[in-house]
């Protein structure tokens, strides 16, 4: 019996679960009631609201992460542009601070449990840190924020890595789906839901073997289009002295709260300059982390950060210093912008 879990969230996105949930189903009927399915959640049975037009759907069951078989994480569905509490990086955002997450790295961990995702659903589990260092993908809007969770992102219909599946935007559930009941019950089964669903899989599955690109930009399809496009801009540089009167100017520690979609986090930084070099550290509570390749540029310093908390992200920082204040913002993919200021207190 291949056991399917599909774990709703508030503010899933139907498509995202009910595609996923239809195709199943039907191979059920295919393969002689082989296949079981049904609606969960982490916290057990209820009724889940929906991200599109509040609809209600009943999860029969508790998330098993120790239950062989697939578990599928739908994606949300909110509004793409802002940072309101209903935008999707929000509602991810409540989603990752919920028991499913961790539920989902048990399941990771296990042999005979595959997890798969649909659209956003690789961000939820991205955001978690569950993704860090593997190919994967999700809605073409949010691929970049899929790379500053640590992820690998692969701009393919479904990536296969091995014990993780996962798909592009909201209609690619039928293309996961379906590539699993092949993967897992064989070619018939799978031919006969797309000859029933009258719908053939989108796209060639894309996996960690066989021979490798012969070029990185093989990928994206790009590469310089004259000798111009090779040949760096040049600008004049500051002089040493100056770079270094300037860096001064961040120099101390700085008492920060950055305005996120998920909630104001108070950060403090401790930044100094030796010899023209920057250094930096973030702490948030009892984590501490160092800054990634501080520059200054004219008057703004940037730096890129790794935290873990509310969720894992790469952020990328932009800060400016005017006296003891200090004014920015922090980025991360397709997030929106969140403001940064700050005091320095020594």
């Amino acid at each position: 019996m291949l056991n399917v879990q599909i774990v709703l969230f508030d503010g899933f996105d139907l498509l995202d679960a009910i595609a996923p949930f239809e195709v199943f189903s039907a191979a059920s009927l295919h393969a002689k009631n082989a296949v079981s399915v049904q609606f969960v959640t982490a916290e057990g049975p209820r009724s889940v609201t929906s991200g599109i037009n509040g609809l209600n759907i009943e999860a029969s069951g508790t998330l098993d992460p120790e239950q062989s078989g697939i578990i599928l994480v739908p994606g949300a569905s909110g509004e793409i542009e802002g940072d309101g509490p209903d935008s999707i990086p929000a509602i991810l955002g409540r989603a990752v601070h919920t028991s499913v997450i961790d539920l989902v790295a048990r399941a990771l961990g296990q042999q005979d449990v595959i997890v798969a995702t649909v659209c956003g659903g690789s961000l939820l589990l991205a955001m978690g840190g569950l993704l860090e260092d593997r190919p994967a993908v999700t809605h073409h809007l949010g691929m970049e924020l899929l790379g500053a969770t640590g992820a690998v992102p692969v701009p393919a219909r479904v990536v296969d890595h091995g014990n993780l599946v996962t798909g592009g935007g909201v209609t690619s559930g039928l293309d996961v789906s379906l590539y699993l009941v092949e993967r897992e019950l064989g070619p018939r089964i799978a031919h006969a839901v797309e000859r029933l669903f009258e719908y053939e899989r989108r796209g060639t599955v894309w996996r960690e073997t066989g021979m490798a690109l012969g070029r990185q930009d093989a990928l994206t399809g790009t590469e310089p289009s004259s000798a111009s496009d090779e040949a760096p801009e040049v600008h004049e540089r500051p002089s040493p002295d100056r770079l270094i009167a300037r860096a001064s100017d961040f120099d101390g520690d700085w008492d920060t709260v950055i305005a996120t979609p998920v909630g104001k986090m108070q950060v403090r930084l401790s930044i100094s300059t030796r010899h023209g070099t920057i250094r930096g550290k973030a702490t948030q509570g009892n984590e501490t982390v160092e800054f990634i390749n501080p520059v200054l540029e004219d008057n703004m310093l940037t730096w890129m950060l790794r935290i873990t908390k509310p969720m894992r992200l790469h952020l990328k920082f932009e800060v400016a210093a005017d006296g003891d204040q200090m004014v920015g913002i922090a980025k991360a993919g397709m997030l929106p912008a969140s403001k940064l200021t700050g005091m320095r207190i020594s």
